[in-house]
């Protein structure tokens, strides 16, 4: 019998896993998981009630962490009473990061001076408390840009599809990139070519349970498939699977500290 070599570890590091997509099986995405090497999720907060949902997912187990924050779809939402509910969730040891948050001028589901007032917000909030934040950007670039010049913390650029504007504005605060099953659509083109990005700066998500990667696509995305989002970022570097796999997680846990250490 010949050798078997283990899978790269990988962390999935932006997952919606509290979505009702995944109420009927979410024990069993968790055991596929572990099968394909993943040994870390980030559990996405959106809202306040959805970061709550987040919480308790990642407080109720090993290889799970959260995020809390108001995505800029839900900015509309933010209130006097908001910074405070997350300053809370935030003071649990299972929440590592402000967000999701950021600008979102492609759907302008809430206004977008409503939007930027609540990423600008969470990124005091996420200075103050000294906590990574991840942000979303989409058809927003020049905003997106002006609002990250100079934030003291470290800051995950979240399925990253941006140009140079954001990614240059990325670089200049040591930001860290992170990539989704976009990377393997047929229609992917790269603003910024991978090779670009700094090893040290990339980290690799499945955003489910949406945009699954090929050849997966149509499906429900789970985090099992980050390992087919890591070949993609792999492929279009010219890196083995086990750099991709070690780099992204050692980021990860830099980024989002010692929890990631932890696994499911």
């Amino acid at each position: 019998m010949g050798t078997v070599v283990p899978l790269p570890r990988l962390v999935d590091a932006h997952c919606h896993l509290g979505d009702v997509a995944f109420d009927p099986d979410r024990a069993a995405v968790l055991e596929r998981a572990r099968q394909a090497a993943v040994q870390h999720v980030v559990v996405i907060g959106t809202t306040l009630s959805d970061s709550e949902r987040s919480a308790a997912l990642a407080g109720a187990g090993a290889g799970l962490s959260a995020t809390a924050g108001v995505h800029p779809h839900e900015a509309r939402t933010w209130s006097a009473e908001t910074p405070a509910r997350l300053k809370a969730l935030l003071a649990l040891p299972e929440v590592v990061a402000v967000g999701e948050t950021g600008l979102d001028y492609h759907y302008d589901h809430s206004p977008r001076d409503a939007q930027r007032r609540a990423f600008e917000a969470q990124l005091a909030l996420a200075a103050e408390l000294h906590k990574p934040v991840v942000v979303h950007a989409r058809d927003a670039d020049a905003d997106v840009a002006a609002l990250l010049t100079g934030v003291p913390v470290p800051v995950v650029l979240h399925s990253f599809s941006s140009g140079p504007t954001v990614f240059e504005a990325g670089m200049a605060i040591g930001a860290y990139f992170s990539f989704s099953g976009m990377i393997t659509f047929q229609r992917w083109s790269a603003a910024v070519p991978l090779t670009a990005y700094p090893p040290d700066r990339l980290l690799v998500e499945t955003d489910g349970p949406y945009l699954a990667p090929v050849p997966h696509r149509g499906k429900r995305n789970e985090p099992a498939y980050v390992r087919a989002v890591a070949e993609g970022v792999a492929r279009a570097r010219g890196d083995t699977m086990e750099f991709v796999g070690q780099r992204t997680t050692e980021n990860a846990r830099r980024v989002f500290g010692t929890r990631l250490g932890t696994t499911l």
